[in-house]
């Protein structure tokens, strides 16, 4: 833009968008275009009732400025109430309601369009409201909050792209009990145990009001065996309240903070993945979606969950500033949001918060035990905490000299706080994944492993992952029953574990029980609808060694289609393949097995297996070299 055609001004800015009119265009196109014609009209027309002037219309979407906000939100609130009666008289799947976003901000003008910071929020502010609502700026509401007959609710502070400062927001309550009042703020000032109470009041009327809504939106699942690697279906709804935790993004700016933000999200789900009455997607799967774009609606179907979790972190010095916002992601209503500017000394009891928050916002009551278990962070000292932390991001790089670093954050986390179980636990898993990096006797690594798990369930028996660990151990060592008490009691301390069922399942293989071993990786899959390879590698071993060739080979197949190098899939193809009666398959895929590490023998991918039957192992051995390996 040229300077001299440019005008700065303090502008009312109303966004205004058409819900779902791309389905209904798909649907009819004549009659939806027409609809929205009517409907653009309107607002126009009541635009200019109240000294307003529409400035843009890109499709869907309207741009309109005021001089006075309070005429901006008058004519808001009539096009709703007017849209509302229009919509009314349509056939319900040809209604065309529309969100409304209002933000008084500076603008640049310029042949007749506006541009700048104030339209961006008014932008953002729009995509948070309700269909049929309104959403405003702080800036807005405090001019208004006093001078119209609604009230107003606060939906805490949300990020916009390139704005520096998170927006305050708002939305209008036009119901008549509401004039005068802005609702949020007040939980702040509520004890403890008037937060439990209202959270117990708010859910017993969500029972009454809405079972026949939660029946229809959290239909259960047909069937446990459809995953979303298949690429075949839209995952059903669970039978109880459903979430996913997104990776909150890092604002400070500086990547080596990413080990903090990744870990109050994973704090975040952890402590939500034991809680019983909901059912909360893994990690692994929710952070598929780091660092990209998301559709919220295309994050529920690909994982099959109702509610989406969202945020960011930024952490300056001994400040921390979290924004999170729970979203109804099938009916794109905001339920929750909040921005939090906390000491760092605090960030034990802002995850607290933030976890009383969301079950709240779900209808959900957590019972003594879950609290205990889902709250409990193991120290008090931040700094070993932050050494945790950075333990476990580098843990999940899965190399020799990341492990050797995971080692040392455990170690120093002991010596912040020598009572600190869950670093007891870490140190113990980096001794157990020497077994598979190579580094020290295998025999030697496991003793030390179940050493310090021990210690650490010692400490703290309420570890579900060191609990689920310490089955594997086990069984590595002979002690097949210990192992499947251990993780079964792994699975019952955190239900939403994806890592915990999978471990289930390996012993219940390893221990001969393959048939007991499959509804363990499915539920361990259904959990993790974006799973790693061994997941799947496993279904198909318990499959196999129930006999099942058609569903191993069909599992196998689809693994190969996620990871066409993957030597551990072609191994186990090639020996399914030979053990059906397939030996020309199983050849060819002995050769990729070969290609992929011309080194291979049957004596050392064998060896190591612990299975409790020697028949086992020796049946995967002579599939392998009736293959040709």
């Amino acid at each position: 833009m040229s300077a001299d055609k440019q005008k700065r001004k303090l502008a009312a800015v109303l966004s205004a968008d058409a819900v779902g009119y791309s389905r209904l265009m798909e649907q009819d196109e004549e009659e939806s275009l027409a609809t929205l014609k009517a409907h653009l009209q309107l607002i126009g027309s009541l635009a200019g009732k109240h000294r307003g002037s529409v400035v843009a219309i890109h499709g869907d979407n309207l741009l309109a400025e005021f001089g006075s906000v309070v005429d901006a939100v008058r004519c808001a609130i009539e096009i709703q109430d007017d849209l509302k009666t229009r919509n009314g008289k349509l056939p319900e799947a040809s209604r065309m309601p529309f969100r409304i976003g209002i933000n008084l901000g500076d603008v640049i003008e310029e042949d007749g369009n506006i541009y700048g910071d104030g339209v961006n929020v008014a932008s953002r502010l729009e995509s948070l409201a309700d269909p049929g609502g309104i959403c405003i700026s702080r800036s807005v509401h405090d001019h208004v909050k006093n001078k119209l007959n609604v009230g107003y609710q606060s939906l805490g502070a949300h990020s916009v792209k390139n704005i520096a400062e998170p927006v305050q927001v708002y939305r209008i309550l036009p119901e008549p009990d509401a004039f005068g009042k802005t609702v949020g703020k007040i939980w702040y000032r509520l004890k403890q145990w008037q937060k439990v109470a209202l959270a117990v009041a708010i859910a017993l009327l969500q029972v009454v009001g809405g079972v026949a809504v939660k029946r229809y939106m959290d239909r259960p699942a047909s069937s446990p065996g459809i995953f979303a690697f298949l690429g075949e279906e839209v995952l059903p709804l669970p039978d109880k309240p459903s979430i996913a935790v997104l990776p909150f993004e890092n604002m400070t700016g500086d990547p080596k903070q990413e080990y903090f933000t990744d870990g109050f999200t994973e704090q975040i789900i952890t402590s939500l993945s034991k809680i019983s009455s909901l059912f909360v997607i893994s990690r692994n799967s929710s952070f598929t979606y780091k660092g990209k774009p998301v559709k919220l609606k295309k994050v529920s179907k690909e994982l099959g969950v109702r509610y989406v979790l969202e945020g960011s972190i930024q952490k300056s010095g001994d400040r921390v500033r979290i924004n999170a916002q729970l979203i109804d992601a099938i009916s794109d209503q905001h339920l929750w949001a909040e921005h939090y500017d906390r000491d760092m000394k605090d960030i034990f009891s802002l995850q607290d918060e933030v976890i009383l928050k969301i079950a709240s916002a779900m209808s959900v009551n957590l019972t003594s035990g879950e609290q205990a278990r889902a709250w409990g962070k193991g120290t008090k000292s931040l700094e070993a905490y932050l050494k945790l932390l950075q333990g476990h991001e580098y843990f999940r790089k899965g190399n020799r000299e990341s492990n050797a670093m995971t080692r040392r954050m455990a170690e120093e986390a002991i010596a912040l706080d020598p009572k600190y179980a869950d670093a007891y636990a870490l140190l113990g898993a980096t001794h157990y994944a020497d077994v598979f990096l190579g580094t020290g006797r295998p025999k030697d690594s496991i003793e030390k492993a179940i050493e310090l798990t021990q210690k650490a369930l010692a400490m703290n028996g309420s570890l579900p992952e060191a609990r689920s660990r310490l089955g594997v151990l086990y069984s590595w060592s002979g002690r097949y029953d210990e192992g499947i008490a251990e993780a079964e009691r792994g699975v019952e301390l955190d239900p939403n574990s994806g890592h915990a069922n999978f471990n289930l399942s390996v012993v219940l293989r390893y221990a001969g029980r393959p048939k007991e071993a499959i509804p363990a990786i499915q539920k361990a899959l259904r959990l993790e609808p974006i799973p790693p390879d061994n997941y799947v590698q496993n279904l198909a071993m318990v499959y196999w060694q129930s006999g099942d060739c058609k569903e191993a080979l069909a599992t196998c197949d689809k693994g190969l289609k996620r990871d066409p190098d993957s030597l551990n899939s072609h191994a186990i193809m090639a020996t399914v393949y030979s053990s059906c009666g397939r030996e020309r398959e199983a050849r060819r895929e002995a050769a990729e097995v070969l290609r992929i590490n011309p080194k291979f023998t049957v004596e050392s991918y064998t060896r190591i297996l612990p299975y409790k039957n020697p028949s086992d192992r020796e049946r995967t051995a002579q599939g392998l070299r009736k293959a040709g390996l």
